[in-house]
């Protein structure tokens, strides 16, 4: 029998990444050793999605992962990402010596594949897509199908009213979504806080918390464990 590639996976805490996981736990090729999240210094959460680190940790329990951490400053230009990925990498590279595959739960950007890509072939990594090229709009059917339960914990109300901050991801969001907006939200319009599905032992026990407007566009609701 074949060895599995052992691999680490972005994990936003987000239902992409998630999914991600249930997907290549479905696989007898690969086998998903541990997470990576980027973790914004000055707030103590996930980057771009504003998850609480204590949530993170309660989702890398229910996923029977362990978790390393990239940290980043809240105004990160590349190359404080770039520094702070290789410094992640080389600590993965220390505890899977064998390691050197990276998955993320990208859908459609080919842009930010090729940015990934060019970045871990730098240091010699390979890079696993495996929802890139989907039908957002049946993905985001699926999931639900599946059993995911996600919140949305980001709306850019650029794209999106500041009105569907909060709300679970779910058959009726998806049926109000403007027709402009992505299913999955794959163009930034918003991101989510996964809470349970297939991916996890048990769901979290979370609640939401208050909704607060950041840089007069990014309207963040705030979800802690219950």
């Amino acid at each position: 029998m074949a060895v599995a590639t052992p691999v680490l996976l972005a994990w936003s805490g987000g239902k992409d990444a998630a999914w991600t996981l249930h997907v290549l736990r479905q696989r007898d090729d690969v086998e998903v050793v541990g997470l990576l999240s980027t973790i914004t210094r000055e707030y103590d959460r996930i980057s771009m999605q504003g998850i609480r680190r204590e949530i993170l940790h309660a989702q890398a329990r229910a996923a029977g992962l362990p978790v390393i951490e990239a940290m980043i400053p809240a105004r990160c230009i590349n190359d404080d990402y770039e520094q702070a990925m290789a410094q992640a990498l080389a600590e993965a590279s220390a505890r899977w010596p064998d390691l050197r595959t990276m998955a993320f739960g990208d859908l459609l950007l080919q842009d930010i594949r090729d940015y990934r890509q060019q970045n871990l072939a730098r240091v010699g990594w390979d890079l696993v897509t495996p929802l890139f090229g989907s039908d957002t709009p049946a993905l985001s059917r699926q999931m639900i199908a599946g059993g995911l339960r996600a919140q949305l914990c980001c709306v850019d109300t650029q794209q999106l009213d500041a009105r569907f901050a909060g709300r679970d991801f779910d058959a009726a969001l998806l049926a109000e979504l403007p027709q402009a907006v992505d299913a999955c939200g794959e163009n930034g319009e918003f991101h989510t806080c996964v809470s349970a599905g297939p991916m996890f032992t048990a769901p979290l026990d979370v609640r939401r918390g208050e909704t607060i407007l950041r840089d007069e566009r990014f309207a963040y609701t705030d979800f802690l464990l219950a």
